[in-house]
């Protein structure tokens, strides 16, 4: 029986690290199960004592884990992700092009949505300094954790969309418009840790290894991402 370990991460980087998975079993011949949860899920889990071997989240969130002792340091770097804008299939695409043209498309829709992950804190952030943020409130919608907010522009609840592009490009029923402009962009490193209760910190780091090696960089841009 091939050796295997376990890990836990958020959605951001679920597809991604299901084919760096497949490519590390083949490779090194160390089986990897990741489950793929809401960020915050995820962490909560790693600090309540969950057994996992590693751990993928944004990198502030790695270091909190390493601060608290529940991820053996250093952290690992792994991708950069930017955020994107979303609509429904076949809907009207509004200019993104600059900061003003977005903030126009914003102040249009009827309903935005963003996660609670990174890229929502950002687009918070962005609203308050836009001056936007007390007329916009009432039309906000903040996606559950694990949800995507794709699924919600799909399904017309919402106009608008932001989150990290690799959660957008692959889910039916919506069109990438694309990036956030300039200034207003928002990229979000995901990093690996290897969880201090691992058994197998060994086996862990040689997949960390094999997942943050110049052989996967292909791979990370074919999910919207750039290596780290």
């Amino acid at each position: 029986m091939s050796q295997r370990i376990t890990g836990i991460s958020s959605m951001a980087t679920r597809a991604l690290l299901a084919d760096l998975a497949r490519a590390c079993e083949q490779q090194t011949g160390i089986a990897v199960a990741i489950e793929s949860v809401g960020g915050v899920d995820a962490a909560r889990r790693v600090e309540a004592g969950e057994r996992f071997d590693a751990v993928f989240l944004a990198s502030d969130a790695i270091d909190r884990l390493i601060a608290s002792g529940h991820v053996a340091g250093p952290r690992i770097d792994l991708v950069r992700s930017p955020v994107a804008i979303a609509v429904r299939a076949g809907a009207a695409r509004p200019d993104v092009s600059t900061e003003s043209a977005l903030k126009a498309a914003v102040l249009a829709a009827r309903r935005i949505s963003h996660s609670t992950g990174p890229s929502g804190v950002h687009l918070r952030r962005l609203f308050e300094r836009w001056g936007i943020a007390a007329a916009i409130a009432p039309r906000l919608v903040q996606a559950p954790p694990g949800v995507p907010v794709g699924s919600l522009v799909a399904r017309g609840e919402v106009d608008l969309g932001f989150q990290q592009l690799s959660e957008l490009m692959s889910l039916p029923g919506i069109d990438v418009v694309g990036g956030l402009p300039g200034d207003a962009q928002f990229i979000t490193t995901f990093s690996a840790g290897v969880c201090a209760q691992s058994a197998q910190a060994d086996a862990t780091r040689a997949v960390v290894a094999f997942m943050t090696s110049p052989s996967t960089a292909e791979c990370k841009r074919r999910h919207g991402m750039e290596p780290a």
